[in-house]
């Protein structure tokens, strides 16, 4: 909080003339400032009781006039040291967040990628195609199954082979219908990656 002026040249003129009127007090505070020059510390109160013996003496000298030239003096702020060990724990503090942020940020990052990802990735993207593959070889497997069983059964039912041969073939079709919307509805349902598509071509 503001408590003095510096004092300018107007100011310091009216102390020397007017300081045999001042108080002890206040007259060692004026002579110190005199002494100093422009630019020394005046208190208000030092201001006040000057300010008050122009008055009651009819001086012409208005308040700005005596003031003109002098600036407030606003003292320095003292900061306190900062405790050591709390500045030592608020650096741990902030280090340790830091290193969360790090851990949160790459957590979906792996030293081990490669160009097709890391061996999770790749397994998670080949698991679909797997399940494809796995379905079209099912697919003819239970049509050459189908096949294979109504030809063998029909021998005890047809003595000609053209018999058992379109017999088998008529049971396979429908078997084979059958499956063949079974894997539709498998491959609509199964997202194949373009990556791993890309691994399955290389």
């Amino acid at each position: 909080m503001a408590r003095a002026y510096l004092a300018g040249k107007p100011l310091l003129k009216a102390l020397d003339e007017e300081k045999s009127s001042l108080t002890p007090d206040s007259r060692n505070i004026a002579e110190k400032a005199l002494a100093q020059g422009p630019g020394a510390i005046v208190p208000f109160s030092v201001l006040r009781e000057l300010h008050g013996v122009l008055r009651a003496k009819d001086s012409p000298l208005f308040l700005h006039e005596l003031l003109e030239g002098s600036e407030i003096h606003l003292p320095e702020v003292e900061v306190p040291e900062r405790n050591p060990e709390l500045v030592a724990r608020l650096e741990k503090i902030k280090a340790k967040l830091a290193n969360e942020e790090y851990k949160r940020i790459t957590k979906n990052v792996s030293s081990q990628a490669n160009r097709h990802g890391t061996l999770a990735d790749l397994s998670r993207q080949v698991r679909p195609l797997k399940t494809m593959v796995i379905t079209v070889f099912n697919f003819f497997v239970t049509i050459a199954a189908a096949f294979a069983c109504t030809y063998i059964g029909s021998q005890y039912v047809f003595s000609e082979v053209s018999a058992r041969v379109l017999t088998s073939v008529i049971v396979a079709s429908l078997v084979g219908l059958a499956e063949l919307y079974v894997l539709v509805r498998t491959m609509e349902d199964v997202e194949i990656e373009p990556s791993a598509m890309k691994l399955w071509q290389d």
